[in-house]
């Protein structure tokens, strides 16, 4: 793994080593092993994660490897460099027509992919539904048994490479419409309601106590989380701004498996 790693990062601070038989199956190693799930563009550590800049870095250099080809699907043409993800039924996903993943992405066995779309890098895991046009970005990290509701965009952080991916945790229920971009970590068990915007800087504020505790970037394990908004000033005048709000914990008794719905009335939101 350290020649692997040696090599990715030579060739990305000099690209004329692209023309390298070496360097070329060093890039494309490392993206079948991404795609077996033998190697992770972010991993957790403890109670953080990892983010493995080099593997990313891999990534980026696999894209000027590959030719534009033509590619036939039954009726359907498309023109692209990059390989699609074949061999479902021996890897144990589901693939309901017209969902799409690129190769260089890991889906465990059990994943359920709607007609959806996940990048090269990501990582999706057991028993994981990615609903209706929902989409999982370059490199982002998808738990076990998560939900992707209808039209969720996970962002991918291919560029720039410092970023960390977006990271849902295991049994996390992602509502329609939600976006999740620029290395938001979403707790295990955590509840995201319809329509729930968080990017880096967005204010996540947990309003459940006598004083309100801020977070960005990140919603601890089994929150509920809804849209919410607060006002901010500016020269034209005061003006309310995207939010989200921590509204409640997801209950120690509620199934994994929970509903949106069910979550939200526990916590006293009318759906």
């Amino acid at each position: 793994m350290e020649e692997l790693k040696s090599i990715i990062n030579k060739a990305w601070d000099d690209r004329s080593l692209l023309e390298d038989p070496k360097t070329v199956e060093a890039v494309e190693t490392v993206i079948e092993m991404l795609d077996k799930g033998e190697l992770r563009t972010a991993e957790p550590v403890g109670d953080d994660w990892q983010v493995n800049e080099w593997v990313k870095k891999a990534v980026v250099l696999y894209f000027p490897l590959r030719k534009m080809e033509t590619l036939e699907a039954g009726p359907l043409e498309f023109h692209d460099k990059m390989k699609l993800k074949t061999n479902y039924a021996d890897l144990g996903v589901r693939v309901v027509p017209h969902a799409v993943a690129r190769y260089g992405a890991y889906l465990s066995p059990g994943v359920v992919m709607m007609p959806s779309y996940v990048n090269i890098g990501a990582r999706v895991g057991s028993g994981t539904m990615v609903d209706t046009w929902a989409t999982v970005g370059s490199c982002a990290q998808v738990g076990k048994n998560v939900h992707l509701s209808g039209g969720v965009g996970v962002g991918g952080v291919l560029e720039p490479l410092q970023a960390a991916p977006v990271i849902i945790e295991d049994d996390a229920f992602i509502g329609s419409r939600c976006i999740l971009v620029e290395g938001v970590r979403v707790g295990r068990e955590a509840v995201l309601g319809a329509n729930v915007t968080l990017t880096g800087s967005t204010k996540i504020i947990d309003v459940t106590g006598d004083e309100p505790v801020e977070y960005r970037g990140y919603v601890p394990p089994r929150s509920v989380v809804i849209p919410g908004t607060l006002p901010k000033e500016f020269k034209a005048g005061t003006f309310n701004v995207p939010c989200a709000l921590i509204i409640g914990k997801r209950k120690e008794s509620t199934d994994k498996k929970t509903s949106l719905n069910s979550a939200l009335r526990e916590n006293n939101v009318s759906v």
